[in-house]
């Protein structure tokens, strides 16, 4: 069984109409297009959160090794595998 918690959310009026009229158009309800759109708000900041963490990490990691590729080498990287090219990473250097 599910369980669910009840939450109330306040809006202005101008928003409310328009999510009313997109359930109308698409045939949901209100509730259902906003828990759809509160899903994937949440998901996209959960994902862009552990982009940040993994910067972060990798960012320490340079601070303690000194390992590095040039943005030039890094753009020619990416533009192999752009390409369609199975290419390898460029090697980290100090």
């Amino acid at each position: 069984m599910k369980t669910t918690i009840n939450a109330s959310v306040k809006m202005p009026p101008a928003l409310h109409a328009r999510i009313v009229s997109l359930a109308e158009t698409r045939k949901r309800t209100p509730h259902a297009l906003m828990v759809q759109a509160i899903e994937a708000f949440v998901l996209r900041e959960e994902q862009r959160e552990a982009l940040r963490q993994e910067a972060m990490a990798a960012h320490e990691d340079f601070l303690l090794t000194g390992l590095h590729v040039t943005a030039k080498e890094a753009d020619a990287w990416l533009a192999e595998l752009e390409a369609g090219k199975d290419v390898e990473p460029p090697k980290c250097h100090v």
